[in-house]
């Protein structure tokens, strides 16, 4: 699946003020994370259980 053929969104912390923004597509076997300021660079591409692993960690360091 290409980039664009992904429904993008951009993460809730994101405030539209020009930061640090993330956007994030969901498929049933991947997460896919691009820089909402540069939406024809790199993606990172992780397995739902790697994201699932992230997403505890940094609950935790918030």
């Amino acid at each position: 699946m290409s980039s664009e053929d992904l429904a993008w969104f951009k993460s809730s912390y994101s405030s539209g003020e020009g930061g640090e923004c993330l956007e994030v597509a969901t498929c049933p076997e991947a997460i896919h994370i691009r820089d909402s300021k540069n939406p024809e660079g790199a993606v990172l591409t992780l397995s739902p259980a790697a994201w699932a692993g992230f997403l505890s960690r940094s609950a935790v360091t918030n």
